[in-house]
């Protein structure tokens, strides 16, 4: 549904093109110091990158409505609301009939029995991410109380290391182009994770897919770890204290966390709506035409995604510590 989490849950609501975002947050902690927060900065990284990125210009300002008494955080679930402020709600009316290829028009449409919300993609715009990084600022806040930090980059563009000038020819083409964004943590606890269904990457992976246009996730060497004998593979312990001589797992086994950075890549698609004519059905005539898709898109959405992905790390890493820091107190109560 819509809320992630257990100790430490998010609830989203909202539409790209509605009055808003509405971000609900239960288990912050009493005593946080919201107005120390740099929210600014995080939200920048995810706004708008030098080239590719839609001239949509929302500048994502927010209220907490509730939870927060004088600067601090009062232990109640924290409701933050996010207003959209730059919408062309028109643009987006022919889709109902004729369905953009790659979107969400057509299946959203019969899974909600016409009653969705096409404008600008609706639920399923990346426009919602704006509360998944509010949400992550205030995690990663909590995690760095136990000094983890979180760091993902640009790892490819278009397949390519080196893709300024691709990502120029697609724009000149009308075209659009995905990526892959690499992921590492440090810092985090040894013992992470709830095996079985609730594994460290599998609630990775839960929450990653979450983020729109995500196709892809692995962790550590992935697919091509499943080409090495198992000699190469295996991770050998260097320390007592579970450092490893190689990091082929990414710093997970068993679904949990062993001490080691924790390393894992996502790969999205190119972003689906482009400046090329496409072919396209039209759901009143049953005839295929020439679809001409208007509108302010990203022609490489993958560019302002390095915070997104930081953010839901950091919202199941926190939640999962608070665990981890539930089981220590209980056995230490009654070992």
């Amino acid at each position: 549904m819509n809320t992630f989490g257990h100790s430490f849950r998010l609830t989203l609501s909202g539409e790209s093109h509605g009055k808003g975002i509405l971000l609900t947050l239960d288990g912050v902690p009493a005593g946080l110091e919201i107005d120390s927060i740099d929210f600014a900065t995080q939200l920048l990284r995810r706004r708008k990158a030098d080239i590719g990125t839609t001239p949509r210009q929302e500048p994502d300002h927010f209220d907490f409505l509730t939870g927060v008494y004088r600067g601090y955080s009062t232990g109640a679930p924290l409701s933050i609301f996010i207003p959209n402020e730059d919408t062309r709600s028109t643009d987006y009316e022919q889709f109902l009939d004729t369905p953009r290829p790659g979107h969400a028009d057509f299946v959203s449409q019969v899974k909600y029995f016409s009653h969705a919300d096409p404008r600008g993609g609706g639920i399923f715009s990346g426009r919602l991410t704006v509360a998944l990084v509010i949400a992550g600022t205030i995690a990663r806040t909590l995690l760095a109380r136990s000094e983890v930090t979180i760091c993902a980059e640009i790892d490819e563009v278009g397949g390519k290391k080196e893709w300024y000038s691709l990502l120029q020819e697609a724009i000149r083409e009308g075209d659009s182009l995905g990526g892959t964004i690499v992921c590492t943590v440090t810092g985090a606890t040894i013992g992470l994770g709830e095996p079985f269904f609730n594994s460290l990457e599998s609630l990775l992976s839960h929450a990653l897919f979450s983020i729109p246009g995500v196709r892809a996730v692995e962790f550590g060497n992935g697919f091509a770890g499943c080409s090495m004998r198992g000699s190469a593979f295996n991770d050998r312990l260097a320390t007592p204290d579970g450092s490893t001589c190689t990091n082929h797992c990414g710093g997970i086994v068993g679904g949990l966390s062993n001490g080691n950075p924790i390393y894992f890549r996502v790969g999205f698609r190119p972003t689906a709506s482009i400046a090329q004519a496409q072919e396209a059905l039209d759901l009143k005539t049953g005839e295929t035409r020439k679809l001409q898709i208007q509108g302010r898109h990203d022609a490489c959405f993958v560019l302002r995604c390095p915070v997104i992905v930081e953010s839901i790390a950091a919202l199941v890493l926190y939640d999962l510590l608070l665990a981890r820091m539930s089981e220590i107190s209980a056995h230490t109560t009654f070992f």
